[in-house]
């Protein structure tokens, strides 16, 4: 293939098949690749007998260096940009060079592919015609619960990025703000050997999450629901109660919320402190 300018590249998250023979096509008749980590990157290289010169473009340099790669393009050098796995920029460096080649009016163009956000949400079970991707969390509790605050009455699914170190403690703070009972999806290792889709609430997720090591290894994205309308909230909770009160005559107050919230889908706490 001919290319021109600066090609934006998206690589395996995981699965070293899923790159498309366009995607080798570009990096093989570029004339440099700018990847976060050369060695990573040389792997897959490696793998596809791609013989093209590899330049680190990480975010302690990319300031420096994209003016620097614009000029290059602007000579007649073709460019493609890579991240370690997925599509660069979402969550990766890279921003600055698209804006810079834009500005000089160098050609931008892409090779799709693999993007763990989108991965996750098409196998979430949650709402995919609007989201919002947040990337990581912040890494201190205080910051991370004041976001999920600023975010509890979001109404789009939500999709976020997490550490391995941090993602019992984030599901903990997720569940604690925007509450227990909303659902979530916890994505981890996908397209890899390990790969596992935990669809539930997210206080189970956190109890899940907190008992179990081995969910917290590997890459992880987690996708919680957006906020309910609250006109819809308030009927359910109406039809909760409705459905609750006429149980609770035969039935104990728990087991009548545990029904009621499952035929209905009111909170469970909600209609049993009603109750009190």
């Amino acid at each position: 293939m001919t290319a021109r300018g600066l090609v934006v590249v998206a690589t395996p998250i995981g699965n070293l098949d899923d790159l498309a023979p366009r995607a080798v096509a570009a990096l093989r008749a570029a004339q440099a690749i700018a990847c976060e980590d050369t060695r990573h990157s040389q792997a897959l290289m490696a793998r596809f007998g791609i013989g093209t010169p590899l330049l680190a473009y990480h975010e302690h340099n990319e300031r420096e260096l994209a003016p620097r790669l614009v000029e290059r393009m602007r000579a007649g050098d073709c460019i493609a940009l890579v991240s370690d796995a997925g599509t660069p920029l979402v969550s990766d460096p890279g921003f600055r060079l698209v804006a810079a080649a834009h500005a000089a009016g160098v050609p931008v163009s892409t090779v799709p592919g693999a993007c763990a956000a989108i991965a996750a949400l098409s196998v979430s079970g949650l709402p995919c015609d609007r989201f919002a991707f947040e990337g990581f969390l912040p890494p201190k509790q205080a910051a991370r619960r004041e976001r999920l605050r600023a975010l509890a009455a979001e109404p789009r699914t939500l999709v976020f990025y997490e550490s391995r170190h941090r993602i019992a403690e984030s599901l903990a703070d997720a569940a604690a703000v925007l509450g227990g009972e909303r659902r979530g999806t916890l994505c981890r290792e996908l397209t890899k050997l390990h790969e596992t889709v935990l669809p539930a609430t997210l206080a189970e997720l956190a109890a899940r999450v907190a008992a179990d090591p081995e969910q917290q290894l590997g890459e992880i994205v987690l996708v919680v629901e957006g906020a309910a309308d609250a006109a819809a909230e308030a009927a359910r909770l109406r039809e909760g109660e409705r459905v609750y009160a006429l149980l609770a005559q035969d039935l104990p107050p728990g087991r009548a919320a545990k029904i009621a919230s499952a035929i209905t889908g009111a909170p469970r706490n909600a209609l049993y402190r009603g109750d009190g």
